[in-house]
């Protein structure tokens, strides 16, 4: 009987050292069905062919991008009769938000033999924890402009936008570890915004946008970070208060101010982010969000998007989609 089904991407860059010991696990494991794609325009029919192997639990293994496209193609595609099986993500892209949240860390071996282990359990429910995803989508007066939205769970706008692609652009490539990657991009955005230095080799300064929420107004400026996620935590150290108002989409920006930033990483480390107001720090929670400006770029699980001249990027939740938790 098939209990996992694992979707790989060998192109992803974690794989390139990786996937020889996952091909050689699943090899002694005649439980898994393993996929392998290539391009993202594959998942959606590796998605259909792994529904008819019933799986009890799919299993993700690929960068961001891998994940975010998994993702949108699993909502919209109604590959799998009834609801799709639970979904887990190895540790395995740059940042790993998602396979964070979900309690996957440290080696993606380890965690996908934690996966199988839960998966010959006779019940899963426990383990079992449901997530909304972020549509993005664009419009242009009010009118959606008919693309099929993209689905993800983490997006970062403004200074963070600059910051993750300067990351991405100037110091992956240097072929660093990733913790060390992240070290050297946090100094170069202490250097950029606590000291208020400007060099070539240092992030782009952020453009001025307008964040728009129904029922609670617009915030406008330059932000240091911009972040709107469905995770449970955040980057700098907890999740937002709970006596925020309702919503699914957990919105925060941080004015570029060194002050602010600061304030907002020391209450984040204390778990005291959002139970009160702080200059500087916008916390909100909502439904749906707008994001607008000539130059509002946005990065939804490692891929960029950009809101066109008179356009706006819009952010809905969506209904909610079955994950596999591998914390206790």
């Amino acid at each position: 009987m098939i209990q996992i089904a694992l979707l790989s991407n060998p192109r992803s860059t974690g794989n390139r050292a990786l996937l020889p010991r996952v091909r050689s696990f699943c090899a002694h494991h005649p439980e898994i069905f393993h996929y392998e794609v290539e391009r993202v325009e594959q998942i959606d029919a590796a998605l259909r062919t792994i529904a008819r192997v019933k799986p009890r639990v799919l299993v993700i293994n690929g960068g961001d991008g891998t994940v975010q496209a998994t993702l949108t193609e699993l909502y919209h595609g109604g590959q799998f009769e009834g609801p799709p099986p639970p979904v887990a993500v190895l540790p395995n892209g740059k940042t790993n938000l998602i396979a964070l949240d979900l309690g996957a860390a440290g080696d993606p071996i380890e965690a996908l033999e934690r996966v199988l282990h839960l998966a010959r359990e006779s019940d899963l429910t426990d383990h079992i924890v449901t997530r909304e995803l972020i549509a993005l989508t664009h419009e242009e007066d009010g009118v959606h402009d008919g693309l099929k939205p993209v689905l993800g769970m983490f997006l970062g706008g403004a200074g963070l936008t600059e910051v993750m692609l300067y990351c991405r652009h100037k110091i992956y490539p240097l072929g660093l570890p990733n913790w060390l990657s992240h070290v050297l991009t946090a100094f170069a955005l202490m250097f950029s915004l606590v000291l208020g230095i400007r060099a070539r080799f240092l992030p782009d300064r952020p453009a001025p946008v307008k964040v728009s929420l129904i029922r609670q107004g617009a915030i406008q400026g330059s932000f240091s970070l911009l972040m709107v996620t469905t995770l449970k935590k955040l980057l700098i150290g907890s999740s937002i208060a709970a006596d925020q108002p309702t919503g699914a989409l957990q919105l925060m920006a941080i004015d570029q101010n060194p002050v602010a930033l600061i304030r907002a990483l020391v209450a984040g480390l204390l778990g005291r982010l959002g139970s009160g107001i702080m200059h500087g720090v916008h916390i909100r929670r909502g439904d749906e969000i707008r994001i607008e400006g000539d130059r509002s770029s946005v990065i939804l699980d490692g891929e960029i998007f950009q809101a066109r001249s008179g356009s706006s990027i819009v952010l809905r939740p969506t209904s909610p989609l079955p994950f596999l938790r591998l914390a206790a």
